[in-house]
């Protein structure tokens, strides 16, 4: 996707200092959707079969370049989803899950998957929870690897746990993975246990131990509400691929959000991203409903009051949009739109009124709005057209009496 216009962006200059861009490496960033897998770890969510189809559609149309269609091992319902999508004709990649275990990767070859993702722990912490060496775990990622390259499948090995594991064993089992097949390398934050400063030094670290022909992925949580930061981060420290979700579903405080961290990087940093923001808004409500739940409304990008202006002060601004949005309602495909509530003021009535196509006589303004106020607070909530055109059917009579 080309770089956002100036028309539609209208972040502050101080992003474009030269020291801040140049720190950004040239080249378009993609996107690893995990929503059909580590999305739906949201806890309470289950995705049928056929609505796992129907978001991969929707991911498609979106332009993420790869889709983990699921972890078919453990999951007969993945198993059928991922058959379905292989039937769609999608234009992004089909990527599998799989434990460092050959059982996973022949069920990924009896499917007929051609990449995957491979899974092993590497921090001390969950070596002991597993109850596994670490010569142990090395051993099963190269045979896993090795098993998966002689299948023909591409790999990208996943570090579980990685940004809390000992770095000279964390470069050793990279190099394993490597050295046994894996085409690509995961730089994973599992629990969201670092900063945007680690992370940057862990993935500018892995590019020097792997090179720069193997592409690197940044994988993370978001306990701490950074994971967006987090990604940028990696992109600086010159991640190509960014691993999330649709709307940061996930286990705990949810998984990196990959259209969140597509609008930070385009209108932010000016970096191109593969990615279509116009049809997020879209994704997002599909893969609420599959899901079940409703995200808060002030959520960056998708919440549904980004567009929507109930304060007087900031009403009679709203013919200006770059003086009270950072960016175009049209290059996130929303809508802009007023609404009357309690803190509404005459700008206010006037724009719901345009929008109605009401008239509304210069005297019959204040009344009107002192209405629209006591019934926003009467019912401690906004008021729907229907209740505002009553109210300006009532100011009419009683100046026409």
């Amino acid at each position: 996707m080309a770089s956002a216009g100036k028309d539609q962006v209208w972040v502050s200059e101080l992003n474009a200092r030269p020291e801040i861009r140049s720190a950004f490496p040239s080249g378009t960033v993609r996107f690893y959707d995990t929503t059909l897998r580590d999305g739906e770890q949201t806890v309470g969510v289950v995705l049928s079969p056929q609505q796992k189809l129907e978001i991969a559609r929707h991911l498609d149309t979106l332009g993420v370049s790869r889709i983990e269609a699921g972890f078919p091992k453990v999951s007969p319902d993945d198993v059928e989803a991922i058959q379905l999508m292989q039937a769609a004709g999608l234009k992004a990649e089909l990527w599998g899950f799989s434990r460092a275990v050959r059982g996973d990767v022949e069920e990924l070859v009896r499917l007929g998957l051609r990449a995957s993702v491979i899974e092993a722990p590497t921090s001390d912490i969950k070596l002991k929870a597993y109850g596994i060496t670490r010569d142990e775990v090395v051993r099963r990622v190269s045979e896993a690897v090795s098993f998966a390259k002689a299948n023909a499948i591409t790999v990208a090995f996943f570090a579980v746990d990685g940004t809390r594991t000992d770095l000279d064993f964390l470069r050793k089992i990279y190099l394993t993975a490597l050295e046994a097949g894996a085409a690509e390398i995961v730089v994973v934050d599992t629990i969201g246990a670092c900063g945007p400063e680690a992370v940057e030094f862990l993935v500018r670290q892995t590019r020097e131990w792997v090179g720069p022909s193997v592409p690197v992925h940044f994988h993370g949580h978001n306990d701490f509400g950074v994971a967006t930061a987090c990604a940028v981060a990696a992109v600086r420290a010159g991640a190509s691929w960014i691993q999330g979700t649709i709307n940061g579903m996930g286990e705990r405080a949810g998984n990196a959000d990959i259209c969140e961290i597509a609008l930070a990087l385009r209108c932010l940093y000016d970096v191109p991203v593969a990615l279509d923001l116009a049809k997020v808004r879209e994704v997002s409500e599909v893969v609420q409903k599959a899901g079940g739940y409703r995200l808060e409304a002030w959520k960056p990008l998708v919440g549904e009051n980004l567009f929507t202006r109930e304060s007087g002060a900031v009403a009679s601004q709203f013919h200006i949009p770059e003086a009270i949005e950072p960016y175009s309602s049209e290059l996130v495909g929303a809508d802009r739109r007023i609404v009357l509530g309690k803190k509404s003021g005459l700008d206010s009535i006037d724009l719901k009124a345009k929008e109605l196509g009401v008239a509304i006589a210069q005297e019959q303004r204040g009344p009107i709005l002192a209405a629209v106020k006591k019934r926003a607070i009467a019912k401690r909530g906004l008021l729907s057209d229907e209740e505002f055109l009553q109210i300006v059917k009532s100011a009419s009579a009683v100046a026409i009496s």
